[in-house]
């Protein structure tokens, strides 16, 4: 019976997938489609989620589609360690080892992760070791459990040239003439204005959400003042211009958290 009715879940999962891939991509493939549908029937990962996203090279996993798998195969535990010897703190280059035990007979799957500001967003710039503990992760869960398609976080980015005062540009005034306290008519312009970037770009309305309350640091989005949010708005628009992988990768990281696995 159990097994049943794990068909019967997985078979509605690989139908959800589809439908809504289908919606946000109406001109996919079928071969991508196909793709997707193996993904899910295998791993059980879940497009809503967040478990994989499509890039303009194929399906992608994500951290969190790895941690939730290893969750559901009852991973026992992840190790984590610095590879001293290759790492440069002053440089911000890191160097991590993972080891993943997805049994507790297991001898360990093992994975590295590298990060220095060549091969990261300028997004993520200043956190470089972390995202060489999250690729190392990946990869050694990815070989845990025989998962081919490389994770989003995995992608050296093309960082660009390092930010500098001439690339802190103000986002366009909006009119607040005729508006009482200067709020309305603007606040609506900024608001389309991030709308159309999200349908433009695809992005996950309530992960930009997540992120744009981080940016401004509030407590909640309504908090933060027309400047905070002008602001966000056009970082928003560039990163999606010049670097959407990039951006996905940030976005992903305001996914809902997944309990950590137990190491």
């Amino acid at each position: 019976m159990p097994s049943k009715n794990l068909d019967k879940n997985n078979l509605q999962l690989i139908r959800h997938n589809t439908s809504l891939v289908k919606k946000l991509y109406p001109n996919i493939n079928r071969a991508r489609i196909q793709a997707l549908k193996e993904l899910t029937k295998q791993f059980s990962f879940s497009f809503a989620s967040g478990d994989v996203i499509q890039l303009e090279n194929g399906w992608f996993v994500t951290h969190t589609g790895l941690v939730r798998l290893a969750r559901r195969k009852r991973c026992r535990g992840i190790h984590v360690e610095a590879v001293d010897s290759l790492c440069d703190s002053a440089a911000n280059r890191f160097v991590l080892k993972a080891t993943v035990y997805p049994s507790k007979d297991s001898a360990g799957f093992v994975g590295y992760g590298d990060a220095d500001p060549s091969n990261v967003s300028l997004l993520v710039r200043g956190a470089e070791m972390r995202i060489a503990e999250t690729r190392a992760v990946n990869r050694a869960l990815r070989k845990a459990y025989g998962i081919g398609i490389c994770s989003v976080e995995e992608i050296g980015s093309n960082p660009g040239p390092m930010a500098g005062p001439s690339d802190q540009r103000k986002f366009p005034p909006q009119n607040t003439n005729g508006n009482g306290n200067g709020n309305g008519g603007a606040g609506h312009k900024v608001r389309d204005r991030l709308c159309q970037i999200i349908r433009q770009h695809k992005l996950n309305p309530e992960l930009v959400k997540a992120y744009a309350v981080d940016f401004c640091g509030t407590k909640a989005l309504k908090d933060a003042t027309r400047e905070q949010v002008e602001s966000f708005v056009q970082q928003l628009a560039e990163a999606a211009k010049k670097d959407r992988d990039g951006l996905l990768c940030q976005l992903n990281s305001y996914a809902p958290p997944s309990q950590e696995v137990a190491g």
